[in-house]
């Protein structure tokens, strides 16, 4: 598996924890950045990532900011990217087994460096169940090419 992973200025300290997670654990990454904690525009980060990964450039991607909230929303503006905003394992689980994500948004101001690593892993670990939830994706991804 090949992720990539980036921050705006809100996420830089829980990106390092993921990274250093995945260092780890022995998934390889690229880091694309914010390195600054200085406010930066966090679709600046978001919309290049997603990309990559809908490009398959990436299998998956990770993104961290304040809330999460922003990063995502980019995020699922991009044709193919099914990105969670997720704070907890079960969540991590649950969009992995049945809505397949291939990103994953947390907030630094709202989740702990010790559980953020703990949903990381959880969503890095976790595949997909496909069954009736690959019927569910293909009318999303059907959506996507009708537009």
């Amino acid at each position: 598996m090949k992720v990539a992973i980036a921050s705006d200025h809100g996420g830089v300290n829980i990106r390092e924890e993921i990274k250093s997670l995945m260092d780890e654990i022995g998934i390889q990454y690229d880091d694309f950045g914010c390195e600054c904690d200085t406010s930066v525009d966090y679709p600046d980060f978001a919309l290049p990532v997603a990309q990559k990964v809908a490009n398959g450039e990436y299998d998956r991607g990770i993104l961290i900011c304040g809330t999460g909230i922003g990063m995502s929303i980019a995020a699922n503006k991009v044709n193919g990217i099914r990105c969670a905003l997720v704070h907890d394992v079960f969540s991590a689980k649950a969009t992995r087994q049945h809505n397949d994500s291939n990103m994953l948004a947390m907030g630094e101001r709202v989740i702990g460096p010790g559980l953020a690593r703990e949903v990381a892993l959880a969503w890095l670990e976790t595949e997909f169940e496909g069954g009736r939830h690959a019927n569910r994706i293909g009318k999303i991804s059907d959506y996507e090419k009708s537009k």
